[in-house]
């Protein structure tokens, strides 16, 4: 059994640093990952740390795109995209010499290939009939806890995605070393531990509150009611909180991985080695 992870989220989420990080983690567990990367856009900076088995770029890139055809950089992404759709012989033979592995999937930060553009969930599918047990992991940045209205457009962004690629699904909250709870003040500024858990399980209510009311246009507030409503009657969004420097955050967001794609569920079980005489001299005495 195959299993392939899409790490996805907007631009400068960290998804790049994420997908190194994971599979330098899985080798630590004596684990194989391998990173795919789906970003047409890379450049060669953006894998100092773990190269890419599998690139886009061998295939297609954005670079030659807009040269040939004078797309811009959304244009050309698309139709990237596109011609990776009808080229998807060429990522099987990419993906054919990789069996029991996990398949790390570094993708673009343009938002709107998630949340309703049909190439993603047409990707996925395919996948999946490959046998490839998959996953989405969404990355929004800590910054976008300093501004309420900007966080609540990340929620709704990541329950957009959820909804259109239609895949087992973990939201993840990056550069959570830059938050730092406690009477010490981070880079995104001081946040209590009850202030944080506000935002990794989104509370309508900081839309809300009197607080916010008072400093916004009283034309939005019936749009924020609604927003409140939504979120309130479908309750899809929670994130992890992942901190790079932190081991232990890395592995609980890992462990989640494996749970959502039921790793290791069709394994063999390993046949316990026979006990021969002098295995334990302790116990002979």
């Amino acid at each position: 059994m195959r299993y392939a992870v899409l790490v996805c989220g907007p631009a400068g989420a960290g998804k790049s640093t994420l997908c190194s990080s994971l599979i330098a983690h899985l080798q630590t567990m004596k684990r194989t990952g391998h990173l795919l990367n789906l970003d047409p856009a890379a450049t060669d900076d953006s894998f100092t740390v773990v190269e890419p088995s599998i690139d886009i770029r061998n295939l297609v890139s954005l670079e030659d795109v807009m040269t040939e055809y004078g797309y811009g950089p959304n244009g050309g992404l698309i139709y990237a995209f596109e011609y990776l759709m009808q080229n998807l012989d060429w990522l099987d033979e990419e993906l054919g010499d990789y069996d029991n592995d996990y398949i790390i999937i570094d993708c673009p930060g343009q938002i709107e290939l998630y949340t309703h553009h049909p190439l993603f969930p047409t990707l996925l599918s395919h996948l999946q009939m490959m046998n490839i047990r998959t996953c989405a992991v969404y990355l929004l940045e800590s910054q976008f806890m300093e501004d309420r209205y900007k966080y609540f457009a990340g929620v709704l962004s990541a329950m957009s995605a959820m909804v259109n690629l239609e895949v087992p699904w973990i939201n993840v909250m990056s550069k959570m070393d830059l938050i730092t709870p406690g009477s010490t003040k981070g880079k995104n500024g001081m946040r209590s531990k009850r202030d944080i858990s506000r935002y990794l399980d989104p509370d309508p209510l900081l839309l809300s509150d009197d607080s916010v009311k008072a400093r916004s246009n009283p034309k939005f507030h019936s749009l924020n009611q609604a927003i409140v409503q939504l979120i309130e009657d479908h309750p899809l969004v929670s994130f992890l909180p992942l901190d790079l420097t932190d081991t232990d955050s890395l592995d609980t967001v890992l462990s989640h991985i494996d749970f959502t794609m039921q790793y290791g569920e069709d394994e063999e079980p390993i046949e316990p080695k026979d006990m021969d005489e002098g295995d334990f001299p302790d116990l002979d005495e």
